[in-house]
């Protein structure tokens, strides 16, 4: 798994909730799933991630929890 998680590496995360086939993942995510993501996440990459408002709105669709994962596990690795 790379630094930081693509497309596919958050599908797959999402895919382990509900032990769903990787196709059966929506491009919407709801908010239970989005905790599931969230925690999946923390455990891989070893972080803690806070979120705020703004972000975990954004992380509503995978493409969005792609981008807000990116910039919020870059800016860990960095600061």
């Amino acid at each position: 798994m790379s630094e930081n998680p693509d497309r596919q590496d958050v599908i797959a995360m999402l895919a382990t909730y509900g032990n769903r086939d990787p196709e059966a993942v929506r491009e919407r995510i709801d908010s239970l799933e989005l905790a599931w993501l969230v925690h999946q996440v923390e455990q891989r990459y070893g972080v803690s991630l806070d979120l705020d408002d703004d972000e975990l709105a954004r992380m509503s669709t995978v493409t969005g929890a792609v981008d807000v994962l990116r910039d919020v596990l870059a800016q860990s690795h960095h600061g």
